[in-house]
């Protein structure tokens, strides 16, 4: 007889979460992708109800300066004497498919215009942004470190000059000081006339002159000149974001640093320096991340004033001058981009986030 055989116990299958880190991080990268388009056709819808609360672009732009006869046969031939409903299904149209339409003042198609100046903006941009990190994430430590002492009152007071200030008033303050006053630095401009013709002669320029300075036969004197000029409309827009970095993180590493882990940190002799700068700064870098995108927009819209003021050629310099001429089919195209990039980044802020911290995917 042989024995009875004895079960074992019953082997645990492992079961599978549904909704695991991957997966979720996955689906928040397709629903912030899928959110972009309504997010351009509502900035785009905007854009093109309040240009025409004016009337229609060709009156606006040579009212008063034609005969009435010449004015309405201009409308005619642009299809402005239209029902809006038609010229907004058009003009939607024509935006998804990368056409902007035509410049009344000077007969360039809207594309161009944006293609040719967008980089200077971009570039303006990225300037700003190193003069806010450099600036602000520093000091904004400094100040968690020296919490309610005479620097830190100090630093509080420079962050609040540094966003309550007008950006062309700061402009305006920098030129006097660097170049009018000291001669350290160019007055105006985004490159020298030497260092502009270089640029002209190169293959497929980009208009974005810091990859076009590698195509040319001196990149170092190319590039000391380019970032000569960028210094001081750089920093003029950068502190208008450096302060409001400088508060961020100032509150996040003093709230990081009251947390029980750096306690026990703090317990074990390591320094206060480490603890700022080791324990606390990532943190800390989360909302700050979290507000470039909004950063981004007040930028932009800062921009404006920084190439008028420095004549930085860029899109906020084509659009004052746009502006002056009334010329809103050009106004509308350089808005409708400037929407679009904003959401652009706000897309690429959202992931880098969700990479970075978890909890934002949930």
């Amino acid at each position: 007889m042989t024995a009875p055989e004895i079960a074992g116990p019953a082997s645990v299958v492992p079961t599978t979460r549904p909704g695991t880190g991957g997966n979720k991080l996955l689906r928040f990268i397709i629903v912030r992708f899928l959110l972009i388009f309504p997010t351009i056709f509502i900035l785009v819808t905007l854009v093109f109800v309040l240009m025409r609360t004016i009337g229609d672009p060709i009156t606006a732009a040579l009212g008063g300066r034609l005969p009435a006869d010449q004015l309405a046969q201009r409308i005619e031939e642009a299809g402005y004497n239209r029902p809006i409903l038609v010229q907004y299904f058009e003009y939607i149209g024509q935006v998804f498919t990368g056409n902007f339409g035509e410049t009344i003042s000077d007969h360039r198609p809207v594309v161009d215009v944006l293609v040719r100046y967008g980089g200077a903006t971009l570039e303006l941009a990225f300037y700003a942004l190193i003069v806010a990190f450099i600036v602000g994430i520093p000091l904004g430590m400094l100040a968690a470190y020296v919490r309610d002492r005479w620097p830190d009152a100090i630093l509080r007071v420079f962050a609040i000059l540094c966003y309550a200030t007008p950006v062309f008033f700061a402009g305006l303050l920098l030129k006097l000081i660097f170049a009018v006053g000291l001669g350290w630095l160019p007055v105006a401009g985004r490159a020298s006339v030497r260092t502009e013709l270089q640029l002209t002669r190169v293959d497929d320029p980009t208009g974005i002159y810091l990859i076009d300075a590698l195509k040319t036969s001196n990149p170092g004197a190319v590039y000391a000149d380019l970032l000569a000029h960028a210094v001081l409309p750089g920093v003029a827009l950068g502190l208008l974001t450096a302060g409001i970095f400088l508060r961020l993180v100032r509150t996040n590493v003093i709230g990081t640093l009251s947390m029980d882990y750096v306690d026990s940190a703090r317990s074990r002799g390591v320094r206060e320096y480490r603890l700022v700068t080791k324990h606390a700064l990532k943190p800390a870098s989360i909302p700050i991340i979290t507000v470039i995108g909004l950063q981004i927009a007040v930028l932009l819209g800062g921009a404006v004033l920084t190439e008028t003021t420095f004549e930085w050629q860029g899109l906020g310099f084509m659009l004052t001058q746009y502006l002056t001429a009334r010329d809103f089919v050009a106004v509308q195209g350089i808005v409708a981009l400037l929407a679009v990039i904003v959401a652009l980044t706000n897309f690429i802020v959202d992931i880098i986030a969700a990479l970075i911290d978890p909890r934002v995917r949930y």
